[in-house]
């Protein structure tokens, strides 16, 4: 396949000149983009936050150890990263080609359908060794329609965005999985503590993966009266069919959000595990200690995206980068001490989630920004799901693996540091194409 490299005269997008997008209904776009966002980051979340119990009812057997139980839940969590990629590719392919609205149809209908089925799945004490493989099978399906969503919502808010607002309509993509994974870890939470930790292991941890059927249900509402995106028309009708993305502009793209997709799930959802595992905190308390973390993630969202409007991408993302890489230690320390008292944790996981927001805030616009029309759902999803499968989909299984072979409790701090270390690296390098820096 022939490969497209980006530059400034290959846009071809209409956005350097304005464009229609002022005249989209702009609005309804954000919308339906940002509810498939929420579904799909909401049972995420869930699965990140009842990893205990998921172990203890799917993958661990009469007699069997916890922590291996545990580890085998994150290896299911971690396969269904790795079919995002294949989303990205099989549902921006058809985007690209065939328009944005009937494939975020699609993609959303399956999220519901197979996020809804986990929570009517039997366990392992009803099905034996088929529960853990029913489980994975679902995963996987919410693999592949996860690596298609973001893309299409991406491409469908940033195409639809006013000049010079691309970055804060971006960011609601972004401010939507902040509200998906503290919807998530509130649910969880108001679950395991209304219920009785019998109730809650037995049946209760079934509720939170039903509710997604009605919100998959509104979200299929505003998708169906979506109109297409003027840029996708006008692209189609300029250059119909076309090549695909450039490798190398994907895996530049991968390597600016390395940082987000890694820190992102150390600090909002893998930290619940960590603190139940290592820490030896209760179920509630874990549950607890993580909504400050997505309150701070979700309040940093937008205004960064809006900043980023004003000052570029890079110099808003890179800062948020290096102030993960300097204080994940100091971080993790502050939890891992006794002596600190509940509030300062709170305002402590508080600030982490407000660092990540940093980086999230302005990459869904600067990913968009690296692709012309043509290309943009499949090259922005592949970028953000190879990130994601090995960054993010990894990280609970890593750490938990890591800390449990070595007892070493500031494991996640290295993996977030590390990671947003070579996000820093790559967002300073001189851009190779002029887009990335783009204000709107």
């Amino acid at each position: 396949m022939k490969l497209i490299f980006e530059n400034e005269e290959d846009r071809g997008d209409g956005w350097s000149r304005g464009g229609t997008a002022s005249r989209a209904p702009a609005v309804r776009a954000v919308a339906a983009g940002s509810v498939g966002n929420l579904v799909e980051w909401y049972e995420f979340g869930v699965y990140g936050y009842l990893a205990t119990v998921l172990a203890d009812r799917f993958f661990t057997p009469a007699g069997g150890s916890a922590a291996e139980g545990l580890v085998r839940t994150y290896a299911s969590f971690a396969l269904a990263f790795f079919f995002r990629p294949v989303g990205a590719a099989v549902f921006g392919a058809l985007g690209d080609r065939i328009g944005r609205r009937p494939v975020l149809i699609g993609v959303v209908a399956l999220m519901t359908a197979t996020t809804t089925l986990i929570g009517a799945l039997p366990t392992y004490a009803t099905a034996g060794a088929l529960a853990p493989w029913l489980l994975t099978l679902l995963r996987a399906l919410q693999g592949l329609s996860a690596g298609g969503e973001f893309g299409g919502a991406v491409a469908l808010m940033t195409e639809f965005a006013p000049p010079g607002r691309r970055g804060l309509y971006g960011a609601w993509q972004s401010f939507t999985v902040a509200l998906g994974l503290l919807g998530g870890a509130g649910v969880a939470a108001a679950t395991a503590t209304v219920l009785t930790g019998t109730q809650l292991a037995d049946w209760g941890w079934r509720l939170p993966f039903l509710l997604a059927l009605p919100l998959g249900l509104v979200a299929l509402w505003l998708r169906a009266g979506l109109e297409e995106t003027p840029e996708f028309r006008e692209g189609r009708a300029v250059r119909p069919g076309g090549a695909g993305p450039a490798a190398t502009v994907v895996l530049s793209a991968a390597g600016r959000v390395v940082g987000w997709a890694a820190a992102g799930y150390t600090f909002l959802v893998v930290l619940p595990s960590y603190l139940q595992t290592t820490l030896h905190a209760d179920v509630r308390q874990a549950l607890l200690a993580t909504v400050p973390a997505n309150v701070g993630f979700a309040a940093a969202i937008l205004p960064a995206g809006l900043l980023s409007d004003r000052v570029g991408r890079r110099p808003v993302m890179l800062t948020g980068a290096l102030l993960v890489a300097g204080l994940a230690v100091p971080l993790f320390n502050l939890l891992q001490d006794d002596g600190t008292s509940a509030v300062t944790k709170g305002v402590v996981t508080g600030a982490a989630g407000a660092v990540v927001g940093l980086m999230a805030g302005p990459g869904p616009a600067l990913l968009a920004e690296m692709f012309p029309a043509r290309v943009r759902w499949t090259g922005l999803g592949l970028a953000y799901s190879l990130s994601n499968a090995v960054f993010s989909g990894c990280a609970g299984l890593i750490i938990t693996e890591a800390v449990r072979r070595t007892g070493n409790v500031d494991v996640p701090a290295y993996y977030a540091a590390a990671a947003c270390a070579v996000s820093a690296l790559a967002l300073v390098r001189t851009p190779s194409h002029k887009v990335v820096d783009a204000c709107g």
